[in-house]
């Protein structure tokens, strides 16, 4: 029997080199067997058993020499797999370190990427609070007309929020903006500024003007542009003011030179008609010596004079030489608006006066009859001087009783017209009343009545800035109050309050101011 092998050799070997072994054993034990069975019967059984165990020791030899080197090869795989699992490790260290870099800087990356989007945010919730703060409306458009930004006072003028309009074409969200898409692309494929100013629109029956401008994107991708509408009501109201002031003063200028050149005729005519009194007076000698060297007696040039009414036309042209003296004066009065330095006057003539300027500029008539307006006069006795502006105080009622007469010439029927100009004094104030049974007004007019350019006129009989003017000079030259009280078929009561201490002139150095 083949001795066994130890275990720790056995268990050195693997399975597939163990099998091999074990054929190689079994092949010697055979080939052991048949070598014996060859031998001659007679030899000796001695001789077999020493080759068999000869055999064996040599197959244990060469078993243990293979068990050897396997065990070598194992070490040396063991070795290799080690080395091969510690280059492994170290590579995985690596990548896990390039790994938690790439980690870090993406981190890195994306911290820097958060604050500059928080950045960018506060750069455009600021942008957009300047943007929002403008008065001027403010809307980003693209070349189609389609809306890529809104405003607050785009939202504040149109009554639409932003969220509503973006994306939205212009014309659909708000036609009233009356902007053409035409000048949209013009200024965007051309590159420059198109305007439109002074553009007149009405809203609940108040006229308004504003500048339009569109300005082309001169940066991005997408082509675009801004419109800024910006409302200038009030600058095209105060221009037109201007230039209608500067057109009164005109006029005064020309009025006083006219008034000049009138009353040197007048003065020449009003002279001759005295001189013709003085000439046919009996009472002068050298009027008596002409006559009777003429062979005449005056009392008989008289009588002739009388007899014919040469007296009569003589008084005529008199009187009317000196009402055209008293409408120079006025004009020249009325003229003298640009000096605003208060003098204490006498209302009542104010008042006198301005009626007569009335006349003689305007007629207080009806439509139909053509009869005239009566006049009630309602004036306090022994009221005190007022310190004013003669001129300006006389400009307010001329225009408040034209106001009136325009009024009733709108009348077809009713009461006999008649304005009552009242006067008095109460609580350190005088107060002037100019009350109308005319037509009246409605509440919606009254509230716009001293309003620029308010007027119910037709277009070219008024401008809207009589009252308004009137208004600017009773509250700002004269620290006053002007009010107006009306109601449809009632009629209409301005009323004048003029403060009796003025902060311009001493009560105790002014000189009272009449005028003649």
């Amino acid at each position: 029997m083949p001795r066994a092998l130890p275990f720790t050799a056995v268990s050195a070997l693997r399975p597939g080199r163990i099998t091999r072994c074990w054929l190689t054993s079994s092949t010697l034990l055979a080939a052991t067997s048949t070598f014996a069975q060859a031998q001659p019967a007679g030899q000796d059984g001695r001789g077999t058993l020493v080759a068999v165990i000869v055999i064996l020791i040599l197959f244990q030899t060469g078993l243990i020499i293979g068990l050897q080197r396997s065990r070598v090869k194992y070490k040396h795989a063991k070795d290799n797999l080690k080395r091969s699992q510690h280059a492994l490790e170290q590579r995985v260290i690596e990548r896990t370190n390039k790994l938690r870099a790439i980690n870090d800087q993406l981190y890195d990356e994306i911290a820097k990427h958060e604050i500059t989007e928080e950045r960018l945010q506060e750069t455009q919730g600021y942008l957009q609070s300047m943007i929002d703060s403008m008065p001027s409306v403010l809307i980003g458009v693209t070349r189609e007309g389609l809306i890529t930004h809104w405003n607050l006072a785009a939202e504040q003028a149109t009554d639409i929020r932003a969220e509503d309009a973006v994306g939205k074409h212009l014309n659909q969200v708000s036609p009233g903006l009356n902007v053409d898409v035409e000048m949209i692309r013009n200024a965007i494929d051309q590159g420059i500024t198109q305007a439109k100013e002074g553009i007149r629109h009405e809203f609940e029956g108040q006229v308004g003007y504003t500048d339009l401008i569109i300005y082309p994107l001169i940066s991005g991708d997408v082509p675009g542009a801004v419109i800024r509408i910006d409302d200038v009501t009030m600058r095209i109201r105060f221009e037109t003011m201007m230039i209608q002031n500067e057109k009164m003063m005109s006029l005064g200028e020309l009025a006083a030179g006219m008034a000049h050149e009138i009353n040197n005729p007048l003065s020449a005519i009003l002279h001759a008609v005295q001189n013709i009194h003085r000439r046919t007076s009996s009472t002068l000698p050298a009027n008596k010596d002409a006559a009777q060297k003429l062979g005449l007696e005056i009392q008989q040039v008289q009588g002739y004079l009388e007899a014919r009414g040469i007296y009569t036309f003589v008084d005529s042209i008199k009187e009317a030489g000196e009402r055209a003296a008293r409408i120079v004066s006025n004009m020249l009065e009325f003229s003298r608006s640009g000096s605003r330095r208060h003098e204490r006057v006498n209302l009542v003539d104010l008042l006198e006066h301005s009626l007569e300027l009335s006349h003689n500029s305007f007629d207080l008539r009806t439509s139909q009859s053509g009869k005239p307006v009566k006049i009630h006069k309602e004036f306090q006795r022994d009221l005190p001087l007022v310190p004013c502006a003669p001129a300006e105080i006389q400009q307010v009622i001329l225009n408040i009783l034209r106001n009136a007469a325009q009024a009733f010439v709108k009348t077809e029927q009713g009461p006999e017209p008649t304005i009552t100009i009242r006067a008095f004094s109460e609580d350190h104030v005088l107060r002037i009343q100019i009350e109308d049974n005319g037509p009246g007004m409605p509440e919606a007019t009254r509230r716009h009545i001293f309003e620029p350019f308010f007027t119910t006129k037709e277009v070219g009989k008024g401008t809207g800035l009589g009252l308004s003017v009137s208004y600017f000079i009773i509250t700002e030259h004269h620290n006053g109050q002007i009010e107006v009280e009306s109601a449809p078929g009632r009629g209409t009561t301005f009323t004048i309050s003029l403060p009796l201490v003025d902060s311009e002139t001493a009560l105790g150095t002014a000189s009272p101011t009449r005028l003649a």
